[in-house]
């Protein structure tokens, strides 16, 4: 498969993240938002371990390259965006949580334009302004 496939992939799978963490952090039964995480990534860590360990790969080697912090910092970065995600959908609606949340893409296009030296086009840009434009159209109540 190539990097579309998994895109798409990706795509549905995280786009039923927001409503069952918005059903499973609200109402009678609630569990706390950081709860939630625990479990939710506690999944992802297990799933991950098991396609490390099925694939064969040498964990040891990345561990001592010199890219290691850039992970490590990509971690925090993680751990703060997706405990405050949880946060912000037990706390509001879902059509305007994750839209917002959404912009991260957007922003980590611009993010991959200057910081990256990725080139932008025209359409690139309208996009950018467009998807900043649908959240805020959506995000309004």
């Amino acid at each position: 498969m190539n990097y579309l496939s998994w895109a798409v992939i990706a795509l549905g799978a995280y786009s039923l993240v927001a409503p069952l963490m918005k059903v499973a952090t609200t109402g009678q039964g609630k569990i706390p938002s950081d709860v939630a995480a625990l479990v939710a990534n506690g999944i992802l860590v297990t799933a991950t371990l098991g396609v490390i360990v099925v694939s064969g790969q040498n964990v040891s080697d990345s561990i001592v390259s010199s890219k290691l912090p850039y992970v490590v910092f990509a971690g925090v970065c993680l751990a703060v965006g997706i405990l405050s995600y949880y946060r912000a959908l037990a706390l509001g609606p879902v059509s305007i949580v994750a839209p917002i949340f959404g912009m991260f893409l957007a922003v980590s296009s611009v993010v991959g334009i200057i910081a990256l030296g990725e080139p932008v086009t025209a359409r690139k840009a309208a996009g950018i302004a467009f998807a900043v434009v649908a959240v805020f159209l959506v995000s309004v109540e």
